[in-house]
């Protein structure tokens, strides 16, 4: 099993990249992880709801060309599916049991496009509360590593 994370935007605050980095490191003896940071279509000061929509598709579009043939994609969104961590680990485990190479869809700033969710197998909520796209890479980077502990009887998940 592979976990390739296709994110939107690129040049990240340093806080967010040594908070990743961080988790980054600690996950690879259990899993391969690969960051995909795609570009953020530009936007503009005075953007109407026509323009959002569009950098939306814009972004779908090269979350679904950075797709791989064989890839499982998990939409992350607000109005997903949510998980315990516990949880989490029991899919992670059906995943390589499955051999299962998975994909993670991390929008922009103003979320996925319709073609994203469609593709989507599943829509994967972190949280009810909506958090900034450089923030759910942290937090889904420790959660991955905070599950593969679980299935590695790592003493990192004290719960």
């Amino acid at each position: 099993m592979k976990i390739r994370l296709l994110t939107i935007g690129q040049k990240m605050p340093s806080w967010v990249l040594t908070g990743f980095e961080d988790y980054f490191k600690r996950i690879q003896p259990f899993v391969q992880v690969q960051l995909v940071e795609l570009p953020m279509a530009k936007r503009g000061k005075n953007d109407s709801e026509a323009d959002i929509k569009k950098y939306c598709q814009i972004e779908g579009e090269s979350i679904l060309s950075a797709l791989k043939a064989n890839e499982v994609l998990i939409a992350l969104e607000v109005g997903g599916r949510e998980l315990s961590t516990e949880k989490l680990a029991a899919e992670m485990a059906q995943w390589t049991l499955n051999g299962q190479d998975i994909a993670l869809a991390i929008g922009g700033p103003d979320g996925l496009s319709d073609a994203v969710r469609q593709a989507a197998a599943w829509h994967w909520s972190l949280s009810k509360l909506t958090l900034p796209h450089p923030l759910v890479r942290i937090i889904l980077i420790e959660q991955l590593y905070r599950a593969m502990s679980i299935n590695h009887n790592h003493p990192y998940h004290r719960a």
